[in-house]
């Protein structure tokens, strides 16, 4: 960490750490988590299939001569055809019925249109895949702070024309923008929340469970709404109060500093000060130490700093698959929520709630066992929960659908908190120069995952099993995957890669050079 690093990290505490300002942006960043949250999910409803019938005309066939409620149609409930004992071998139209409304009813998304939903969801996934690699470099070239009112407003615009949407092509193309809005906002609030943040309380950052609780009531808004149209709506109306904190929330001075823009940085610090009830700080050092940094022809790191180092290229293979098959099982679970027995609403509100105490559970055992032993427990045992619903859903057991949703809720509950056990492994393994572009690639591995699972869903209707055995299996090779990296608990975070270290720290100066730098002028100037 460069000399101006641990500076602005002390700065931090001198204008009173985690206080009035501090709590200010973490209570605008997390209900602001409620866009990105009802976004991402919305397809978990949206695309649910209600029950439907087949209509077709009996009034040719003399082996039903009886007419039906005073028509000629008879029904067949939720097949594509007509039954084989009668003579007609089309349906005349579809009926939904109207407990909800979903794309699937508005453009009778069933039969040989019944990958569509599915499909859409890939799509939205893939917004979310292209955001995860362009929007870390946007946050860095335009700033954290129009970076993330920008994916608000994407949301609030894409969210608002969906539901006027008239064709599923027109959806479909709406939602790989909703998704690039998405992936825009994961990729940097996180980052622009904790470089406001003293180190000491991050974990409480990344263990509270704004996530799970926005999903919680997303399922009861569905169930209060349970149309398409309007939970988009919903969704905009919730989200565009918060673009006008436009005007009270700052740019990360920390981004100001690394850009040498100092004197908006001072005026935000001075303000943070002032919020937190501290005197502001000295800050004569800030521009000298800044322009020592400047002067100091750093490396720029990419990707390609991940594949060249023996040592990184193993971690960042590992790490991979564990993101990889997260990202596949947290959303075959929370997409494939149909699959399940009983109420609809019901178990989209249980599949959030379990990740409340997930964080929870998550940070303790991260402090405790460590972060390394905490995935593996986890994923292991998400796996074989995973195992359990596949053995249950080809089964004929009577208590079938309680098993299926007893153990699905398990694996729901695994794959969240082993997942954020490995971000923050993934978070402390890589070096400070690499950290962000590790961080990132991670991301969007985990998006091909994502935008693998709708698929899988749908074939599991047809193929029983296929998604949780696929999930048992992933969860468990993670598992192993896992166990071949080091623990992070209790080190030091690195700031550079091994090879680099020797020639930083000839070229950027100390904190007690600095210093010394600074008492000589304060010596020079009293003479």
């Amino acid at each position: 960490m460069s000399a101006t690093s641990a500076y602005l990290e002390g700065l931090i505490d001198e204008c009173g750490g985690f206080s009035r300002f501090q709590v200010f942006l973490f209570t605008v960043t997390m209900i602001s988590k409620l866009g990105a949250t009802w976004s991402m999910l919305m397809m978990s409803f949206a695309g649910a299939v209600p029950g439907w019938e087949c209509m077709y005309d009996v009034r040719n066939d003399t082996a039903l001569p009886v007419v039906i409620n005073n028509s000629y149609l008879n029904v067949s409930y939720q097949h594509c055809r007509p039954p084989e004992n009668v003579s007609v071998d089309s349906c005349v139209e579809f009926r939904f019925e109207d407990d909800m409304n979903t794309i699937v009813n508005e453009w009778t998304l069933i039969c040989d249109q019944d990958s569509i939903a599915s499909t859409i969801t890939t799509i939205q996934m893939a917004g979310l895949l292209v955001s995860g690699v362009t929007s870390g470099h946007m946050a860095d070239f335009i700033g954290r702070k129009p970076t993330f009112f920008l994916s608000l407003l994407i949301m609030v615009i894409f969210n608002t024309v969906a539901g006027f949407s008239v064709s599923w092509e027109m959806f479909a193309i709406l939602r790989f923008c909703l998704g690039f809005g998405i992936g825009c906002y994961l990729t940097v609030f996180y980052n622009f929340l904790i470089e406001f943040t003293p180190g000491r309380y991050r974990a409480l950052v990344t263990a509270f469970p704004a996530w799970g609780i926005w999903a919680c009531v997303f399922g009861f808004v569905s169930m209060w709404l349970h149309d398409w149209k309007y939970l988009h709506y919903a969704t905009a109306i919730m989200t565009f109060p918060l673009i006008l904190c436009w005007w009270t929330i700052p740019e990360s001075f920390r981004y100001l500093v690394s850009h040498n823009r100092i004197a908006e940085a001072e005026t935000i610090i001075r303000r943070m000060a002032s919020l937190n009830g501290r005197p502001t700080p000295d800050l004569e050092k800030l521009r000298f130490m800044a322009d020592e940094d400047m002067k100091t022809e750093e490396k720029k790191y990419t990707i390609k700093d991940l594949v060249v180092d023996n040592t990184l290229l193993k971690t960042t293979f590992l790490l991979g698959v564990g993101w990889l098959s997260c990202g596949y099982g947290y959303y075959c679970i929370s997409f494939g929520v149909q699959s399940l027995s009983g109420n609809l609403y019901l178990n989209m509100f249980l599949l959030s709630a379990v990740e409340v105490p997930a964080q929870v559970v998550t940070y303790f055992l991260s402090n405790t066992i460590g972060r390394r032993r905490t995935a593996i427990a986890l994923l292991a045992l998400g796996g074989l929960a995973g195992f359990m619903v596949a053995a249950a859903e080809i089964s004929d057991w009577s208590v079938k659908g309680q098993l299926m949703n007893g153990f699905a809720l398990t694996a729901k509950l695994c794959v969240a908190s082993g997942w954020a056990a490995l971000m923050l492994l993934t978070t402390e393994t890589y070096p400070t120069v690499v950290r962000n572009i590790g961080y990132g690639l991670h991301n969007s591995i985990s998006r091909v995952g994502a935008m693998v699972a709708p698929k899988v869903i749908y074939l599991n209707k047809y193929s029983p099993g296929l998604m949780y055995f696929l999930f048992g299996g992933l969860m468990i090779l993670s598992a192993g995957c896992t166990s071949l990296l080091l623990e992070t608990k209790g080190k030091h975070m690195e700031d550079l890669i091994k090879t680099d270290k020797r020639q930083h720290d000839t070229e950027i100066p100390s904190i007690d050079k600095v210093a010394a730098v600074d008492s000589t002028q304060e010596h020079k100037n009293k003479l």
